[in-house]
């Protein structure tokens, strides 16, 4: 059942499931789509595609995702390195970026997007 400190998968799908619901629907969408996006990426071993929704900041063409619980998740680790391709629903618009994440010396991890063409 994953590893240490990791939520049951079967948990996760079920939250992120609602949240996207929840974020598509007329009466709470409007207000979480200012606070949550929808990543979608290819991941580097299996190479299916993947969804999920996060919490993000916006300072112009860079969208910053702080992951918490870095360690019960593993889609940010596609983008350790020199980071990778990935899109983001904003405003109701997929927008494509390059991705890197980062983990500091406390252990939280950030990933930072560049929407620039």
């Amino acid at each position: 059942m994953g590893h240490r400190g990791s939520f049951p998968s079967g948990f996760a799908r079920t939250f992120n499931a609602r949240i996207m619901a929840l974020r598509s629907s007329p009466r709470w969408g409007r207000f979480l789509r200012r606070h949550l996006t929808v990543v979608t990426y290819t991941g580097r071993r299996s190479g299916r595609t993947f969804s999920t929704p996060v919490a993000y900041r916006q300072a112009g063409d860079t969208v910053v995702i702080r992951v918490a619980m870095p360690d019960a998740k593993q889609w940010w680790r596609n983008f350790l390195g020199a980071g990778g391709p990935i899109s983001l629903n904003l405003d109701g618009v997929d927008r494509a970026g390059h991705a890197v994440a980062r983990r500091d010396d406390r252990g939280r991890v950030t990933v930072t997007v560049d929407l620039t063409p």
